[in-house]
């Protein structure tokens, strides 16, 4: 299916000045925080990256969804934190700083565990005659290219002009709000009619993976000795991805916009689920009391 410029050419830049923007709110102060307390940043990263996929694919066998929606819901499983996350957990009275570091660090870690788990959930649910499957080192190429570059860049910009950069960091959040609901409209145009009953099968299989990351996050996090606070902000990173990079990966590298689906659709059911949080969050007191 050929591809509009707007997803071939739009999608990927659009991604990176996303990505620009999320440098834009580090500074090398944050990393050394985040070491300064290990284990919660450890144990977001190892779910984000490394469980969720997993839990996706079983989602899938259990509901016994097609295989390209399997590995549909594994890409968006397997993708990092959103910026908006970062957002989410403010509004949540979360810990911010954990919540940035968390996605900076997915983010990087993803150029390596990504391609990895779409191709092993293509190994296991595709037929060996299809062609699909995700070129490895192009792969690790595009993702360094759109994510530690624009990220490096976003920090150099901040580190020489903190007040430009704290007025550009919002404009950028926004534009990237509404790359999405571009491309996503623009998916739905070319998948054509059958888009709706995929529509209508990955919603549930999201909301699950959605749930299913609250639960790691918050009940997990304080079953291994995370606060309210930091478990909370788990649940966040697990719950809000970045969903502009799990289209790009699908109809740019996958070359496939079915496969983009799950990843379409969980990008709209992950604002309701946040809301949700946000009002939890503030409901419970959270950052008003010791955990």
């Amino acid at each position: 299916m050929e591809q509009s410029v707007l997803i071939s050419v739009g999608l990927p830049v659009s991604l990176f000045l996303i990505m620009v923007g999320m440098g834009l709110t580090l500074t090398l102060r944050d990393f050394k925080v985040a070491s300064t307390a290990p284990w919660p940043l450890t144990y977001g990263t190892v779910l984000q990256v490394a469980v969720l996929p997993m839990v996706a694919l079983a989602i899938g066998w259990l509901l016994a969804l097609s295989p390209v929606m399997i590995v549909g819901l594994v890409l968006i499983a397997a993708c990092p934190g959103g910026s908006t996350s970062n957002l989410f957990a403010f509004l949540g009275r979360g810990d911010v700083a954990l919540s940035i570091i968390l996605t900076v660090v997915a983010s990087l870690v993803t150029i390596v565990t990504l391609p990895f788990f779409v191709n092993f959930a293509m190994a296991q649910v595709m037929d060996e005659t299809v062609a699909f499957r995700l070129p490895v080192l192009k792969t690790i190429i595009t993702l360094v290219a759109i994510i530690v570059v624009p990220v490096m860049l976003g920090m150099f910009i901040q580190r020489r002009a903190p007040v430009f950069s704290a007025k550009a960091e919002k404009g950028v959040s926004a534009f990237g709000a509404l790359v999405m609901v571009v491309v996503i409209l623009a998916l739905v145009l070319q998948v054509g009619e059958g888009v709706w009953l995929m529509i209508r099968d990955a919603g549930f299989a999201a909301a699950l993976l959605n749930i299913a990351g609250i639960v790691l996050g918050l009940g997990g996090g304080r079953l291994f000795g995370l606060t309210r606070e930091q478990a909370f902000t788990v649940a966040i990173e697990l719950g809000i991805k970045n969903g502009t990079l799990g289209l790009m990966v699908a109809v740019t590298l996958l070359n496939s916009p079915e496969m983009s689906v799950a990843s379409a659709v969980y990008s709209v059911l992950m604002f309701a689920f946040g809301l949700l949080m946000i009002a939890y969050g503030r409901v419970t007191g959270m950052g008003k009391q010791a955990a």
